[in-house]
């Protein structure tokens, strides 16, 4: 088994599991390999190494030294004008945990609402007006009748549906 930190262009980092990399080639030449946030077939993999943590906690470094005494003789925090700094891995990592909450997020969404498709407009206004029972909903509507929703005083919020909620994996 072969597993590759992969990227497609618009840099969204994800694994690939592959039984062979002829597999992982073979794939990619016939397009069935695609970013699961955004469905590109772009896809790049990235070098990888073993993850081998040197320290257990992350340094804060002052961004500008002057300003951080000052502010200490001050009875300012000491933690203002303090930045973290991150290296490129850590950088890749802290990446892929934000992607993971959002993808575990919008899963927790779609698996708490109820999808009325297209209808969503009629539904939304239906429950508004009490016409149809109380309920979280999803679905579909167009720029223009997200604005009238507001405009009737209707809370809706627009979010993309990547590609990799539409359908399990599994």
């Amino acid at each position: 088994m072969k597993v590759y930190n992969l990227a497609c262009h618009l840099d969204h980092h994800f694994e690939g599991w592959f039984a062979s990399e002829a597999d992982a080639l073979s794939q990619q030449e016939s397009g069935l390999l695609t970013c699961p946030v955004c469905d590109s077939k772009e896809i790049v993999r990235l070098p990888s190494a073993p993850r081998i943590s040197k320290r257990a906690s992350r340094e804060l470094v002052p961004t500008n030294q002057s300003a951080v005494q000052a502010n200490s003789s001050a009875g300012v925090n000491r933690d203002a004008g303090q930045s973290m700094v991150l290296t490129g891995s850590e950088h890749a990592h802290l990446q892929a945990q934000v992607q993971a909450t959002v993808m575990k997020a919008m899963r927790e969404l779609i698996n708490k609402t109820e999808d009325v498709g297209h209808d969503f407009a009629e539904e939304a206004r239906k429950i508004h007006y009490q016409e149809a029972p109380e309920r979280s909903i999803r679905g579909h509507a167009t720029i223009d009748e997200t604005a009238e929703l507001r405009e009737e005083g209707i809370e809706v919020v627009s979010l993309p549906v990547f590609p990799a909620l539409k359908d399990t994996l599994q």
